[in-house]
C-alpha cells in the first residue's frame, strides 16, 4: 500500500515537496502559484542562471486575465500593459477590416518578461522561489505503465551550476521546460506536426511617425506578411516573414515596412531583434503516470493571435487543481487522467486555428487573395469576427466536452442538450459566466481555490428544491451551495429551468441538470470525488446562503 504520493504506508520520512516543476517560465510559475495557494509544496527549477530578459510573447487574453485576478495580481498586470482594442487587416496596404473587441474581450499587451515579473512576485508572496542553474538530466525508476496509484514518483537526477549532481524523489513532475523539453523526451511521447518553410523576423523598436497604440495591424501581401503591435513605453513590434536567405536587421525591416506597411513610419531605436522558425506541433500524450507536460513542452504553434502563452498558462491552471485534489486525498487519482484529453483537445484546436491564420497571411495566388480578402470584408460588414471569433481568441469559448452521461441533463430531447450545440451557447465544460461567478463569490481572489460549487437555479416554490440540494451538499466537505434566480440564469447561461450547475475549482462547468436529475448529480460527484461522506452533517447556514444568493443580481 502507498499513499497518494507513492511513499509506502508507515514510512515517516519527511518529504521536501509534493511536485517538482521543471521550468521557471510563465507556465511553470503559474503551476507553482496555483499549487501553493492550495497548500501543495512545490520545488521549481530552471536551467537558466537568470530570468529571461526578452519580451517574447505579448498578448494576455481575458481567460488568462481571470487567472491573474484569482492570484490577486490583475491590477498590477493592467498597469504594466496596454489594452489592444482592435485588430486591423490590410491587403496590399488597402484596409480590409477592423475588428473591434467588446470591453469584456479586450486583451492586454505586455512583454513576456513583464508577465514573468508579475508571476514571480505572486510566487514569492506565496512562499515559492525558482532555483536557477539547475538542470534535469534524467529520471531513474520512471514507471512506463502509466499508473499513478501503487507506484512511486521517479527519482530526478539534477545537475547544479557548480557541477554537483543531485538525486531527488519527485512524487509528481510537471515539465514546463519549453519546446525542447527534456521531460517530454524522457517520457518518450511524440511531438507531431510541421515547420513552416519561411523564417520570421522580429524587431522591437521605437519609431518616428504615427501608429495606433491600441490596435494590432496585419499587412498581408503576396510578398509576405507584416504585423505591427504597440508595446508599453513607446516601443512597437514589427514581425514579418523573411525571403529565403534574408537576415534580420533594422534596415531589412525598414525596407519591408516601406514596401508592405504603413507609410511615413521610420524605425529608429531597436530594443530587440530575433529570427525564428514557426512550428505547428503537439505532443502525442500530455501525461505518463506521475509525470506531466504543459505549455510549449506539449504544444507549439504560430504566434498568430497571441495564443501560445495563454494556452500554456491555462494548461497549468487545469492541472494544478487536479494534482492538489489528489495529493490532498480529496479526489481519486483517476481525476488526473482528464488533464491530457482536455488540454490536448484545446491545443489541437489552437494549432489548427493559428495555422489557418498564418497561411491566410501568406497566400500568393491571385485567386486565393481574392477569396481571403472577400472573407475579411464580409466579416467586417456583418460583425461576424467580433461576434463569433473574438470570444474564441479571448478564451471564452473553451469547453471540455462531456464524457459521461451524468454530466448532462436527463432526457434525450432536453432543450439544453439541443441548444448547447449552437455556436456561442454555454456548454457543459465551458467556463461558468465570469461576472456571475464573481458576484456569487465562487471566483476571484477571495474564493476557496479547492472549492466545488453547486449553483442552484431556483424558480418558484424553491423550499423543497433547496432542501434536496442541501442534502447533496451535506455529503461533500468541499461543495458549497449558491443560488441564482431564473431570469438571471436564463440571461447568462441560456437555461431558466429549475436545476443546477456543478462548477469545478477552475471555474469550468462539470455538470448541468434539472430538478429531476439529482441522481445524476450524485453519480457524477462520486466519479469525480469518490464516495460521499455520509456521516457529515449539513453545513451551518447553508440555506441562508442559498436564499441570500437567490435574490436578483445587480451584476
Amino acid at each position: 500500500m502507498t499513499t497518494a504520493d507513492g511513499t509506502p504506508l508507515g514510512d515517516t520520512r519527511e518529504k521536501e515537496y509534493d511536485v517538482l516543476i521543471v521550468g521557471g517560465g510563465p507556465v511553470g510559475m503559474m503551476a507553482a502559484c496555483e499549487l501553493l495557494r492550495r497548500d501543495i509544496r512545490v520545488r521549481i527549477i530552471d536551467r537558466a542562471p537568470e530570468p529571461s530578459p526578452f519580451p517574447k510573447a505579448l498578448l494576455v487574453w481575458p481567460r488568462s486575465l481571470d487567472l491573474f485576478e484569482d492570484l490577486g495580481a490583475l491590477g498590477e498586470l493592467r498597469e504594466a500593459g496596454l489594452a489592444i482594442n482592435a485588430f486591423s487587416y490590410f491587403s496590399d496596404r488597402e484596409r480590409l477590416a477592423t475588428f473591434d473587441f467588446p470591453e469584456p474581450l479586450v486583451p492586454m499587451c505586455l512583454p513576456q518578461n513583464e508577465t514573468e515579473r508579475i508571476l514571480r512576485g505572486c510566487l514569492e508572496r506565496l512562499g515559492g522561489t525558482v532555483e536557477r542553474g539547475v538542470r534535469l538530466l534524467n529520471f531513474d525508476g520512471l514507471d512506463f505503465s502509466g499508473r499513478v496509484d501503487g507506484v512511486p514518483g521517479p527519482t530526478a537526477i539534477l545537475e547544479h551550476a557548480d557541477g554537483r549532481i543531485e538525486r531527488t524523489r519527485a512524487p509528481f513532475v510537471i515539465g514546463a521546460d519549453g519546446a525542447g523539453s527534456t521531460v517530454r523526451s524522457l517520457i518518450g511521447t511524440g511531438f507531431t506536426g510541421s515547420t513552416y518553410e519561411s523564417a520570421f523576423a522580429l524587431v522591437d523598436a521605437r519609431i518616428e511617425g504615427s501608429l495606433p497604440r491600441d490596435q494590432a495591424l496585419y499587412y498581408q501581401s503576396p510578398a509576405g506578411a507584416l504585423v505591427i503591435v504597440a508595446l508599453p513605453d513607446g516601443v512597437f513590434r514589427f514581425f514579418s516573414s523573411l525571403a529565403p536567405g534574408e537576415r534580420v536587421s533594422v534596415a531589412s525591416m525598414q525596407r519591408i515596412v516601406d514596401e508592405r506597411g504603413p507609410k511615413g513610419v521610420r524605425i529608429t531605436d531597436p530594443v530587440w531583434e530575433s529570427v525564428f522558425r514557426v512550428h505547428a506541433r503537439h505532443a502525442t500524450d500530455f501525461q505518463l503516470g506521475r509525470v506531466f507536460i504543459a505549455g510549449d513542452a506539449a504544444h507549439i504553434h504560430s504566434p498568430a493571435g497571441g495564443q501560445g502563452l495563454n494556452t500554456g498558462m491555462q494548461d497549468a491552471h487545469n492541472l494544478a487543481w487536479k494534482l492538489a485534489a489528489v495529493i490532498r486525498e480529496e479526489a481519486p487519482s483517476e481525476l488526473l487522467l482528464s488533464y491530457g484529453p482536455e488540454r490536448a483537445a484545446v491545443a489541437r484546436q489552437v494549432v489548427r486555428d493559428t495555422d489557418i491564420q498564418t497561411r491566410a497571411w501568406m497566400v500568393k495566388r491571385r485567386s486565393e487573395v481574392i477569396v481571403r480578402d472577400a472573407a475579411f470584408r464580409w466579416a467586417d460588414r456583418t460583425g461576424a469576427m467580433s461576434r463569433l471569433y473574438a470570444p474564441v481568441m479571448a478564451g471564452r469559448r473553451i469547453a471540455y466536452p462531456p464524457v459521461r452521461d451524468t454530466q448532462r441533463p436527463g432526457g434525450r430531447q432536453s432543450a439544453c442538450r439541443l441548444l448547447g450545440r449552437l455556436p456561442g451557447r454555454l456548454r457543459i465544460g465551458s467556463v461558468f459566466p465570469r461576472e456571475l461567478a464573481l458576484s456569487l463569490g465562487i471566483a476571484g481572489p477571495g474564493a476557496d481555490p479547492m472549492g466545488w460549487s453547486l449553483v442552484a437555479v431556483d424558480g418558484t416554490g424553491a423550499g423543497a428544491w433547496q432542501a434536496r440540494l442541501d442534502a447533496v451538499v451535506a455529503e461533500r466537505k468541499r461543495l458549497s451551495l449558491v443560488g441564482v434566480e431564473t431570469d438571471t440564469a436564463r440571461r447568462l447561461t441560456g437555461c431558466g429551468q429549475r436545476g443546477y450547475y456543478l462548477v469545478r475549482p477552475d471555474g469550468h462547468i462539470a455538470a448541468h441538470g434539472h430538478a429531476g436529475d439529482l441522481g445524476r448529480l450524485r453519480a457524477e460527484l462520486t466519479t469525480l470525488l469518490g464516495e460521499p461522506e455520509v456521516s457529515r452533517r449539513p453545513l451551518p447556514g447553508t440555506a441562508a446562503r442559498v436564499n441570500a444568493a437567490a435574490r436578483p443580481l445587480t451584476a
